[in-house]
């Protein structure tokens, strides 16, 4: 008889453990899903703010690209661009330049605050056949903080 209620006993423990088991199995699993959605949704949001962070800063910038009228007139445009910051060294202008013709010419670019006053210079020799396009980058002095409404011309 004793016997018997110890098997009982040892029967009623490990279905106690395999149970155990069993839900800490599930509920690693549900927590492992939880997690996880939770890291997608995290991750989207993420996403999202910084496309609203990007349009905004592109928005708000409002800068304008001009080429002066040699520059056209030898088969040079432009597409897309954009002003990046290296706090320790420098400001850079990325332009992405269309050549219509061939053209190898050193370009200026100057910034100009939206009253028309220069506060930014550089060169860069600027090459390409009829038909490509490319990036090109226009470093500035750390110190030109290139502001919002501002003018980029290049001649």
């Amino acid at each position: 008889m004793a016997q018997q209620t110890a098997m009982k006993k040892t029967i009623v423990f490990l279905l106690a453990i395999s149970l155990l088991a069993f839900s800490c199995n599930r509920a690693k699993k549900t927590a492992r899903e939880a997690i996880n959605k939770t890291g997608e949704t995290v991750g989207q949001g993420v996403s999202e703010f910084a496309d609203g962070v990007k349009e905004g800063v592109t928005k708000t910038f409002g800068c304008e690209l001009k080429l002066s009228k040699q520059l056209t007139d030898k088969g040079l445009s432009t597409g897309k661009f954009s002003i990046e910051y290296d706090s320790s060294t420098e400001s850079k202008v990325v332009v992405y330049f269309i050549f219509e013709k061939d053209f190898n010419q050193t370009i200026k670019a100057k910034v100009f605050d939206p009253e028309n006053k220069e506060y930014g210079r550089t060169t860069l020799l600027v090459s390409g056949k009829a038909g490509d396009a490319k990036f090109f980058d226009f470093l500035f002095d750390k110190r030109t903080d290139i502001e919002s409404r501002s003018t980029i011309l290049f001649e």
